[in-house]
């Protein structure tokens, strides 16, 4: 069996499209790489935030449901994301950024030897920088070349996500038998499962908790977490091995910047197999990547439909000059 490679994206819901671009572009220092709309849901934003070059594993994806309620943390949820920095001094950096904007965090903190700073956004949406200063396994990205922040300190990709989960000993099985991951470590109530090469891209974080209620999902919660496949030949091959360990699942799903499978795979946790490629830079300019609207070929004939339906939003930096920050 070909084994996941690690982290390809994670997808959460935001209460604003615009807020959300302005806060991962100018704050956090990652490359927009395709404003498009949910696939199942025209009339809403779909907003792709990723390293330079749009690349499997680094990136962070959001919906921007209209009038959907503020979603609340709690057990039986993705409740976490974690992005990769390069180096433990990145983080004294990115204290200082976090100070300058104003962004509520925990200082830095130890995770399972690694170096780690927790954050939030305006949305309560949770968040994790961790270092790679002493990681090996799957490669990183490439920091945005173009971005706020100094390439020695930018974010280069995704991290463990971080799962709360109240039935552990089932999600462990799931994890390890159905998914072929392996536990590493243990620190109290929490958990260390990777896969394939291992390291910070290919990690799951999870807690045993019985004591918090279940998570509600809204914004300012994670939606779902996707893991890498080298192919579609490969998927094929999820696809079959879910169903055959019993899980429901979406089945093959072309989502023209990759292929996808769902599954269900416990209480509140939403996984997604994707393809590597095709990626997000086939349609669009490297230069001008995500700013315009981009859609998938079957719903190009929807454009004036859709354009009608979803407000603009200015994302053009092609013509700005942004300043790197040295703190």
């Amino acid at each position: 069996m070909n084994h996941l490679k690690g982290m390809h994206h994670v997808t959460a819901i935001t209460s604003s499209a615009e807020k959300n671009y302005e806060f991962f572009t100018y704050v956090l220092g990652m490359r927009l790489v395709k404003k498009t709309v949910n696939q199942d849901d025209i009339q809403t934003y779909h907003l792709f935030f990723a390293d330079d070059k749009g690349s499997a594993g680094t990136d962070m994806t959001f919906f921007d449901f209209p009038g959907i309620p503020k979603g609340t943390h709690g057990t039986n949820e993705i409740y976490k994301t974690a992005f990769r920095v390069p180096t433990d001094a990145a983080l004294e950096y990115w204290l200082k950024r976090f100070d300058k904007y104003e962004v509520a965090n925990n200082g830095i903190e130890e995770v399972f030897g690694k170096k780690t700073i927790s954050f939030v956004d305006f949305d309560d949406q949770q968040y994790m920088l961790v270092s790679d200063e002493f990681n090996k396994g799957v490669e990183s990205g490439t920091p945005w070349q173009n971005g706020p922040v100094p390439l020695e300190f930018a974010i280069t990709g995704l991290g463990p996500i971080h799962i709360r989960i109240e039935e552990f000993d089932y999600l462990k099985e799931v994890l390890e038998k159905a998914m072929l991951m392996r536990e590493i470590a243990q620190e109290g109530l929490f958990h260390l499962f990777e896969v394939g090469e291992g390291g910070n891209g290919a990690q799951v974080i999870v807690e045993h908790n019985t004591t918090l209620p279940a998570g509600r999902q809204g914004f300012g919660t994670v939606h779902h977490a996707a893991f890498r496949v080298e192919n579609t030949q490969v998927l094929h091959e999820w696809v079959e091995r879910m169903e055959e360990f019993g899980f429901r699942t979406s089945g093959y799903v072309d989502r023209f910047f990759f292929e996808s499978l769902y599954a269900r795979v416990a209480q509140g946790i939403l996984f997604e197999w994707a393809t590597d490629g095709p990626g997000f830079m086939g349609d669009e300019p490297y230069e001008t990547v995500g700013e315009i609207l981009s859609l998938p070929p079957f719903l190009e004939e929807k454009r004036d439909e859709i354009e009608a339906m979803v407000r603009p939003i200015d994302t053009v930096r092609s013509t700005l000059t942004i300043e790197k920050e040295y703190l």
